[in-house]
Formats: C-alpha cells, structure tokens, sequence
C-alpha cells in the first residue's frame, strides 16, 4: 500500500493518522498500542490503557487520541522528520500496522542579492553577484533569472548533517553592459522566496586620455628645438644689422661736422692773405 504523506512546518502542531479505530463498544484497556520511528524508535506505548513507554526527545511534545489513535506532534521539529508506523494488536493479534511519512518543513530567509564590482570599465562592468539565504529545511533547490532567462547559480550547501538547517550561497559571475534584474529565487518541499535586484550601468564615465607615440614626440621636440635655433639667430642677425646701420650714419654725421669746421677757417686764411 502506499505510504501515507503528512506535511508539516517545524514549530508547528501536527497529526498523525491510525490505521485502526477503536469501537465504542471497547476501550484502550484491550489493545496494545505502538507508535515508531524508522522502525527501531519507540515514540510512545500503551498497553492496557495505560503508557508504558515513551522516548526522551518526544517528552511533553506528544500525545495519543484513546479512540482514533491519532499521533499528536508538537512542537515540531526538524528531526522529526522521517517514517513513522502504527502498529495495534487486539487479544495478541496484530489488526492494524501501517506507516505515515512526516514530511518537516523549516522556511529559509528571504534570500539576500548583493553585487560586488570586480572590473570596471566605459563598455561594461564586471561583477560578481551573490544570493544567499539560510536556516531552512529540507536542502533546497537554488535558481535564478537574468532579465527573465533562466540562469544557473555556483551554489554550495553548508549544514551540519542531513537533520540541520541549510545555509545556501550561489555565485554568478556577471558582464553588464546594460540596466539588468536579478531575481534568485530559493526552492524547498513545495515553497519558494525569492528576491529581486535590478542592476544599473552608469554612464559616468571617464576617458583617460591616450599619450601620443613615440615618434611624434620625438619629431615634437625637435621641431622645438629648430624653432628656438632659429628664433635665436635670426635676433642676434636683426641686432647686427640694425647696430651697422647706426655706426654708418654716426660716421656720415662726423664728416659733416668736419667739413662744416673747416669751411670758415679756410676763409681767415684767404682774408690773412689778401691783407698782406
């Protein structure tokens, strides 16, 4: 026969099912009642009405119906988790053994998107983008999207055993170009959370500027250098020339003077002479 599934979130108050009744004509006084746990774990006993047994770890967290003999769980907790079995025996004769699965569920944090910029540049921006959420049960399923399309996470597990909460963690390694949305999304027995992050590329960019090759500036300095060559020889050509000029007419104007004092001199001479 197939198993019975009963679900449950940890923390919660759960049932679970008999397969036997006992008739209102009878009482518990004539059964012989076992509640177990993967088979080797006696959760609870009763035998003649009375209990006669019950485990440590389900100690004032469970009770029995007297009637339907319905399983009582609470709070529940994670291991708890597992296949339980019913067995009723009535005047030494099995009439009922049958198992139910509790199915424990614990709800994991509303996952976290964090972005961190590996590279940068004006065309795109590297980044890598981290999800992750913890506390939750049963291991979960890790799943995301990109601008609504299906991408798939590095996703890594830590949990002390297969009874423990999980943590989950996954990475992408992104190249944005463009405004993007991401959504990851944490999947567990049925439930979801996800969680959305949009992505802006700025447009703040930069340019550094190019230094020019070698070559031109080697042909820059030289042209520099020829121009101040030439700058300084064509002053110092303008400075002799213009110095010659006024050395030329300095001599002219001397001669004139001479000439001028010569003129009334020879004058006397002649007068002198006349006189004799």
């Amino acid at each position: 026969m197939e198993k019975k599934v009963v679900r449950s979130k940890v923390g919660e108050k759960v049932s679970l099912p008999c397969c036997h009744r006992i008739p209102s004509s009878e009482s518990l006084h004539k059964y012989r009642v076992y509640w177990q746990k993967n088979i080797m774990d006696v959760v609870l006993a009763y035998s003649e009405g009375s209990m006669i047994s019950k485990h440590k770890r389900y100690q004032n967290r469970t009770e029995m119906d007297p009637w339907n003999l319905t399983l009582w769980i609470s709070p529940v907790e994670i291991l708890d988790n597992g296949s339980y079995q019913c067995i009723v025996q009535h005047n030494s004769i099995v009439v009922c053994d049958e198992s139910v699965i509790l199915v424990v569920t614990a709800d994991f944090s509303q996952p976290n998107i964090t972005a961190e910029v590996s590279a940068d540049s004006c065309k795109s921006t590297e980044m890598v983008i981290t999800c992750s959420s913890h506390g939750g049960f049963p291991k979960p399923k890790i799943s995301g999207a990109l601008n609504n399309v299906s991408v798939e996470w590095n996703a890594s597990w830590v949990s002390e055993s297969s009874s423990s909460p999980y943590n989950v963690t996954g990475k992408l390694l992104l190249n944005v170009t463009k405004d993007v949305n991401i959504t990851c999304s944490i999947e567990y027995n049925g439930f979801s959370k996800s969680t959305s992050l949009l992505i802006e590329k700025t447009n703040d960019c930069i340019v550094p500027p190019v230094p020019p090759p070698y070559n031109v500036i080697t042909a820059s300095i030289i042209i520099f250098i020829t121009f101040i060559l030439a700058t300084t020889l064509a002053a110092r050509y303008l400075s002799r020339h213009v110095c010659s000029q006024c050395c030329k007419h300095q001599d002219s104007v001397e001669e004139g003077v001479k000439e001028y004092t010569k003129a009334p001199m020879s004058s006397k001479e002649t007068a002198e002479t006349s006189s004799v």
